[in-house]
């Protein structure tokens, strides 16, 4: 009888299992502190709103020692005067502002004066380590024009509150939680009773390590959304969107940010055609070069602004 051999076994591939991600668990017990109400577009803001001038400006600040500095700033320039019509009206000015500053870990003290008779005002003090008090005023020798505000911020483990006191029976109250850990929900009421106003906002902002995104809506007829990518470690692209449903105005812009090793460049364009951009250049330790552009075509309006600053 021939000896039956059995067949020989076959090696098939492994077929590898497709990788399941789990989802992140999120400790909703844990979440992270938000940045305050007031603050939720500042990216947006960095990029988009440059302090941007028209003229020659010179400033310079001087150490007395580790938390007391001395600065001088001059300016020089056309100032922008008011007008019901579609023409600019610009008239030449110059004054110098003298500033002392104290910096300390838990209290900043910065007061102006200016040859126009302008006195400013700001002050930072930490209360606690969750509660903090700012303060800032302007007296003027305008009548009505003086003003002044408290802002008391409590910090919590995942939320923020805000309350504001201010001059002409102005009070105001802000709050933002931290729903997830790149979501954040707020919302805001004010009174203003020297002008028999009130109002009411709310605001949500999503932020990532390569994103942020805001919206903000408020019952004075404000709209405002803003969207900022960021492409690399120095440069970010922004957009923001802005509509007044009372008075119907639009306004949208992109612009950019740019940091290079010794500068830093940003710059805008919106719907209305107007143009503009905002160099610093770090020419040496403690010595920077400004300047600042903006083009109006509608308006036909050009800003030039060159400037230098002394000191850090």
């Amino acid at each position: 009888m021939a000896t039956l051999v059995p067949p020989a076994a076959t090696d098939f591939p492994a077929v590898s299992k497709p990788t399941v991600t789990e989802p992140e668990k999120v400790d909703y017990f844990n979440l992270p502190c938000p940045i305050p109400y007031e603050e939720i577009h500042r990216e947006a803001l960095m990029s988009l709103k440059p302090e941007l001038f028209e003229g020659m400006r010179f400033d310079f600040t001087r150490g007395l020692n580790q938390r007391f500095s001395l600065s001088h700033s001059v300016f020089m320039g056309p100032t922008e005067l008011p007008t019901q019509s579609t023409d600019v009206v610009k008239i030449p000015t110059a004054h110098y502002e003298f500033g002392a500053n104290f910096i300390d870990p838990k209290m900043m003290l910065f007061g102006r004066v200016m040859t126009d008779g302008r006195v400013n005002a700001r002050v930072r003090c930490e209360l606690s380590e969750n509660l903090a008090m700012k303060a800032n005023g302007q007296l003027t020798g305008e009548p009505h024009m003086s003003h002044g505000m408290v802002n008391f911020d409590y910090k919590g483990k995942d939320y923020r509150t805000q309350f504001q006191l201010g001059n002409g029976a102005l009070f105001g109250a802000s709050y933002i939680q931290s729903i997830t850990p790149h979501l954040s929900l707020g919302g805001e009421v004010f009174w203003a009773g020297q002008h028999r106003k009130s109002g009411i906002g709310y605001a949500a902002r999503y932020n990532t390590d390569k994103m942020v995104a805001t919206g903000q809506v408020a019952s004075t007829g404000m709209v405002a959304l803003g969207y900022v990518q960021k492409v690399s470690d120095k440069v970010s692209l922004a957009s923001d969107f802005m509509y007044n449903y009372m008075s119907r105005d639009v306004t949208a812009s992109v612009g950019y940010d740019y940091i290079l090793r010794q500068c830093r460049l940003r710059g805008k364009i919106d719907s209305n055609g107007c143009v503009a951009a905002f160099l610093e250049e770090r020419l040496n330790m403690g010595l920077n070069f400004i300047l600042s552009a903006e083009i109006d075509h509608k308006k036909k309006d050009y800003k030039f602004g060159f400037g230098l600053t002394v000191g850090e």
